[in-house]
């Protein structure tokens, strides 16, 4: 076990690294990862469960405690970001599967490798996990509703049938992971220093059969693309902090927003935007995966050198998902 403790920590701390590995083999050799596509859906699910089995109801408190900030940061989340990557396919003229792939990006929840991120950052920890885990409960809804308004002029979308997507992949894993935790929590414990290194297996493997699948594509329109996840990434940070600072929050939230808001589930992404939108659809979330865990840690080491000055003590406790990649 120990063993697997190690090699999970270090999948987790060069979790950037394994992924743009796996990316660039994929991209020159595509055919052993093509049949991987149709596992993706399944991996999405396991990491998943696994963010399910760290949620604890703690985990939740500062919602009923502190609201106002966790409400302001989900709301710019899944404003901020569909609004930004719509205005990016507008500009950059992106061709239709790429740009409802682009919305549909920034109209998924918060990714939980940002829980990490504001921790280095110094943010404010708790609110970043509320707005994670609350962004990813409103789902079902809002996802399906926001690309129905901003993507539908691109690509058909059937909101019904994303909902229950949302609900088979996302939902019934978490919730199935919080149930086995709250029943079992000896095995959990024993088990869940692994849990990176299932996560981060998982993630390669979705990138992998997503890149290989794209080869072309990404060969004749990858700068496109690049271009396009950079500054919806950057919009996102940036403005996710500006609104914090608007709206008079302390330094500790507007790092945990901004971050929150600049970070996505792109596995969510991919998935959905497979099953509904075709595999070319699926690339900005895809490139997405590598780029926010390059851009997220450049930002947070920037931060972890800057004083916060705090109306309230910074809670230094280190989450249970630190070194957990996932996307």
């Amino acid at each position: 076990m120990k063993t697997l403790e190690a090699i999970s920590t270090i999948a987790g701390k060069y979790f950037a690294v394994w992924v743009i590995g796996i990316a660039m083999i994929a991209f020159m050799a595509p055919d052993p990862f093509l049949t991987l596509s149709g596992y993706i859906t399944i991996l999405l699910g396991v990491v998943m469960f696994g963010m399910g089995l760290t949620l604890k109801a703690v985990d939740f408190k500062i919602v009923l405690t502190n609201p106002l900030p966790v409400i302001i940061g989900v709301c710019a989340q899944f404003i901020i970001m569909p609004l930004v990557a719509f205005l990016i396919a507008y500009l950059l003229n992106l061709p239709a599967e790429l740009a409802a792939g682009l919305v549909l990006l920034g109209s998924v929840p918060g990714g939980t490798a940002s829980n990490v991120m504001v921790y280095l950052a110094k943010g404010n920890l708790p609110l970043s996990i509320a707005m994670t885990s609350l962004s990813t409960l409103l789902a079902p809804i809002a996802t399906p509703f926001i690309l129905l308004m901003l993507a539908g002029q691109w690509l058909p979308v059937d909101p019904m049938s994303m909902f229950m997507s949302i609900i088979q992949v996302i939902i019934i894993p978490i919730v199935l992971g919080i149930v086995i935790r709250r029943y079992l929590p000896r095995v959990v414990e024993k088990s869940i220093t692994v849990i990176p290194l299932i996560s981060v297996l998982a993630i390669i493997i979705i990138v992998s059969a997503v890149v290989a699948g794209n080869a072309s594509n990404i060969a004749s329109a990858g700068l496109l693309i690049f271009t396009a996840v950079a500054l919806h990434n950057a919009f996102g940070l940036l403005i996710g902090y500006l609104t914090a600072l608007a709206l008079k929050l302390d330094e500790s939230n507007r790092r945990a927003i901004s971050i929150e808001v600049g970070m996505q589930n792109s596995g969510l992404g991919v998935a959905l935007a497979a099953a509904h939108f075709g595999p070319l659809a699926a690339l900005p979330s895809a490139v997405a995966a590598v780029w926010h865990n390059i851009s997220g840690p450049i930002l947070a080491t920037y931060w972890s050198k800057k004083q916060v000055n705090l109306d309230q003590p910074f809670n230094a406790e280190v989450p249970e998902s630190e070194n957990k990649a996932q996307i």
